[in-house]
């Protein structure tokens, strides 16, 4: 069995949030009240994310629920689409290329923790998603992976690893119970 972890030891050493309590604090805010909600037009939601700092292209369609944790470490190219309760936890860069779609319930992760630090340590890695990729519903990409040009993730696949241009990665699929014929 391994060591134990004394969580109580965690520095958070080397992770850089970009900004200071302040400007954290009000991304949170302002983020809560005109970035998620239904009700808040495209053209708004992305005028507080580049006002915070990201990188937004034109003719982006960002739907309502997205959540960003820090804009400022966000790129995305013109014409993507990020679908409904999409979660960009970007505590590293996060850059999405143009025509891209991100459907809807995507988790972009790019925060971990090293298993063999004894106090859990952060091991966070920048996410690229290619031109022309669509990462399907439900889907997930972890940390320092990149999904090339025209790549297809789809739905609810769990993404550990780099997608290259043009490739399809699909979850696996669930064999069905009971008896066999």
């Amino acid at each position: 069995m391994g060591r134990m972890r004394r969580l109580s030891g965690f520095t958070g050493a080397g992770y850089d949030k970009g900004r200071g309590r302040a400007w954290q604090a009000a991304w949170q805010l302002v983020s809560s009240v005109l970035v998620m909600p239904w009700y808040v037009p495209v053209r708004v939601r992305i005028a507080v994310l580049r006002a915070f700092g990201a990188t937004i292209g034109r003719g982006v369609n960002l739907r309502s629920g997205v959540r960003v944790h820090w804009p400022w470490k966000l790129t995305i190219g013109d014409a993507s689409w990020i679908g409904e309760r999409v979660w960009i936890l970007n505590l590293e860069p996060v850059d999405i290329g143009h025509d891209v779609c991100i459907s809807q319930d995507v988790l972009l992760c790019t925060g971990s923790h090293d298993r063999h630090s004894p106090t859990f340590e952060f091991d966070n890695a920048p996410i690229r998603v290619g031109n022309g990729a669509w990462v399907a519903a439900r889907a997930t990409i972890l940390r320092g992976v990149t999904i090339g040009a025209n790549a297809l993730v789809g739905a609810t696949a769990l993404v550990t690893r780099d997608v290259h241009e043009g490739e399809t990665v699909l979850a696996p699929r669930a064999h069905p119970s009971g008896p066999r014929p």
